[in-house]
């Protein structure tokens, strides 16, 4: 596997990433799962630095779903709080950086100070040229579908979309990814073979990509396995090319 072969042949322009196995990791340790999750946060910081570095244009990340609210308190605490820190001491670094950051998912249930810093990355990193890491914090795709539905609704009844008009593109203007360019690239971790309730729409014509590794072990040579499989693969779309 060469990395430079494997740059010159494309690399996705969207890949999405289910961050799996920091508390596996950490158990394999016989350290509390908050140890496993420190350093899957660590990862995270470096995978996004090599996807920059090699083209990427947009990856977005699975942080905290809809459902992990049901996690034992101190595990949600810490995942609720710790970006906090994370973020505060490093920011410097983000803002000065080329890395585009935004966030997808509910923002009704976050603290007011990670809301506030949210905004503030997203409004500081917003004319970045270089990738676009995307963070979906209490984030269900079934709840995006949700609230697209009421939207939708809501803008029928107000007289401000015309029912016999909607199209699929139509659905897709009302996702949190709107504005994100069409997904290619599945990658989920740990050997769990499952989408976990994450971009079910958007994943209509993915690729998908399944590995044994745990997260906080995925360096930049998991990445380009992944990528390379990638790359193996006929994308039709639902159609047949030509020979």
């Amino acid at each position: 596997m060469n990395e430079l072969d494997i740059i010159k042949k494309g690399v996705p322009e969207h890949i999405a990433i289910i961050l799996d196995g920091n508390g596996r990791w950490a158990k394999k340790r016989l350290m509390p799962r908050t140890y496993g999750h420190l350093h899957g946060a660590n990862n995270l910081v470096e995978i996004a630095k090599y996807a920059n570095k090699i083209g990427i244009k947009c990856m977005t990340v699975f942080c905290f779903s809809t459902e992990n609210w049901s996690r034992p308190k101190k595990e949600v605490n810490y995942l609720m709080q710790r970006p906090l820190s994370y973020f505060r001491k490093y920011k410097d670094k983000v803002f000065n950086s080329n890395v585009r950051i935004s966030f997808i998912g509910r923002r009704d249930r976050v603290s007011k100070e990670m809301l506030a810093d949210m905004v503030e990355t997203e409004e500081k990193t917003k004319n970045h040229t270089g990738l676009h890491l995307v963070l979906a914090i209490d984030y269900g795709s079934l709840d995006e579908i949700n609230t697209a539905f009421k939207k939708m609704h809501q803008e029928i009844i107000d007289g401000k979309l015309n029912l016999d008009l909607i199209d699929d593109q139509t659905v897709y203007n009302y996702l949190y990814t709107s504005q994100l360019p069409p997904l290619d690239l599945l990658i989920r971790t740990s050997g769990e073979i499952r989408i976990s309730n994450f971009l079910l729409l958007q994943l209509a014509y993915a690729e998908l990509y399944f590995t044994e590794t745990l997260w906080p072990d995925f360096d930049k040579n998991e990445l380009l396995k992944a990528i390379e499989s990638y790359q193996k693969r006929s994308r039709r779309f639902g159609g047949l090319k030509e020979k």
